[in-house]
């Protein structure tokens, strides 16, 4: 077991709490730069959609985690940077000024979406970003001047500093990785500093922010612009990786999965937003297994048993008929949102946290340890 005496506020808001982070940390980054040389294209592809939804994933965090501001317009704020790098390329703008616009534009447009929800909280905010979703993919279909309308728009291969970096390449993969890394360490840095812990102070108490100093309308415009400006740069990335879109790409419940990303993964850590990522992105591996492979599986084990023919051929088109459901992907998502919900809110960071402390107070780990207090205060009521 590993004690940490901290005689400072410098050891307080280290990055790096220890030396153990600088060796595990410097691990992962080793295996991440050789997964290109070993892992199929396939696995390569999946990767770097992981990267991509886990920057979502952070720029969402910044906002719902850390600031306390719900959100289900997300899925704009990645179409809008998706259809600025679109545009640009048409005039032959350079991947670093289109990408960068990009996110400038975005978060623009955050800032602008946060000063009338700064009057909302809870659900009709949730409502404020949905109407704004809606809005957003309704001027993707009707603004074909510019958009292409229905049709959708081809993104060329993207080229950086004159060299062509194909989306099936290791060279986009390492930049998709780049951008998650430089956004998970910029987010920590930014939670450490002051801007980051009146976040904080808003999602913990509005009130207590406010008698502390802490300008609430500032910061809640703050962090609707920083997390949709991440957002942005996610969008240039995910345009090229798809190298097409179209405005039925970014609906409402491609917000519900970003969500999803943090509910699972943790809704207070940013290694959270990269572990639910991944059980995103394998969803839809998942549900074409359940689909192409499952039946026959459950046929044949059925036949195993005792099954005649035409029963396991019966079992085997009822499990191929509800697993091409259309509905199926919602009803998973909703399922997988109320058993985190209820059984573990802390996501799987949050089990992995408490797993860890078991082991290090073993045997006088208390099963109480992560249960909040059900003790308020009479301030708390103003929340």
């Amino acid at each position: 077991m590993r004690f940490l005496f901290k005689t400072d506020y410098e050891d307080d808001i280290k990055l790096f709490p220890h030396s153990g982070y600088y060796v595990s940390y410097g691990i992962l980054i080793a295996l991440l730069l050789a997964a290109p040389y070993v892992l199929s294209s396939y696995l390569m592809s999946q990767l770097v959609f992981v990267c991509i939804y886990a920057t979502v994933g952070v720029a969402l965090l910044i906002l719902t985690g850390f600031t306390g501001q719900a959100s289900l317009g997300h899925a704009a704020f990645l179409a809008i940077g998706a259809y600025t790098a679109a545009y640009l390329q048409k005039y032959n703008v350079p991947f670093p000024v289109y990408f960068l616009a990009a996110g400038a534009l975005t978060g623009l447009i955050g800032a602008m979406v946060g000063f009338p929800a700064l009057r909302l909280t809870g659900i009709y905010l949730v409502i404020a970003t949905i109407s704004f979703a809606l809005i957003v993919e309704e001027i993707l279909a009707r603004w074909e001047s510019v958009t292409n309308g229905n049709e959708g728009m081809r993104v060329k291969t993207l080229s950086l500093l004159g060299v062509a970096v194909p989306r099936d390449s290791p060279a986009f993969y390492f930049l998709c990785l780049a951008v998650l890394v430089l956004t998970i360490v910029g987010t920590l840095n930014l939670l450490r500093s002051p801007t980051g812990r009146a976040f904080v102070a808003i999602r913990d108490s509005e009130t207590a922010a406010r008698s502390m100093g802490v300008n609430v309308a500032l910061y809640k415009v703050k962090s609707f612009a920083i997390s949709a400006a991440i957002t942005g740069f996610a969008g240039v990335l995910f345009a090229h990786k798809l190298s097409f879109i179209s405005p039925e790409m970014f609906t409402l419940q491609l917000s519900i999965e970003f969500i999803i990303v943090i509910l699972i993964g943790g809704t207070f850590s940013l290694h959270g937003a990269v572990l639910g990522a991944i059980f995103i992105v394998m969803i839809d591996p998942f549900l074409t297994y359940l689909k192409d492979d499952m039946p026959g599986i459950i046929a044949g084990v059925a036949a195993t048993f005792g099954a005649g023919n035409e029963r396991a051929a019966s079992i085997q088109s009822s499990v191929a008929a509800f697993a091409s459901l259309n509905g199926l992907k919602g009803a998973i998502y909703g399922i997988i949102i109320m058993l985190f919900v209820l059984f573990e809110p802390l996501g799987i960071y949050g089990r992995w946290l408490k797993i860890k402390l078991f082991f290090q107070l073993f045997p006088l780990y208390k099963r109480a340890t992560f249960k909040r207090q059900k003790i308020y205060v009479k301030s708390e009521r103003n929340r």
